[in-house]
């Protein structure tokens, strides 16, 4: 049993409602509605009028949003690799 299971009584995961999704991800609650509308947000659950996001479909939903990797040895800032000027 992991720490998650142990800490909730009915075994299921924690959910998030829209403000703490929001807060979490540091958008304006009015974003997340955005993406919903738009089909660009994580999954969610709708129970009656409430809106609750599963972690797991959270975290499943920011790996897709992920940028990939830089290539090796690239520069990752404007003017990396330059010599100061001066």
């Amino acid at each position: 049993m992991n720490e998650e299971q142990r800490s909730n009584p009915h075994g299921l995961e924690p959910l998030l409602n829209i403000d703490e999704l929001a807060g979490y991800l540091g958008v304006p609650v009015s974003t997340i509605y955005d993406w919903r509308t738009n089909g660009k947000g994580p999954r969610a659950y709708r129970f009656g009028k409430r809106i609750m996001f599963g972690i797991t479909d959270i975290r499943a939903w920011m790996d897709t949003m992920r940028e990939p990797a830089a290539p090796t040895g690239a520069a990752t800032f404007p003017g990396a690799g330059e010599g100061a000027r001066g």
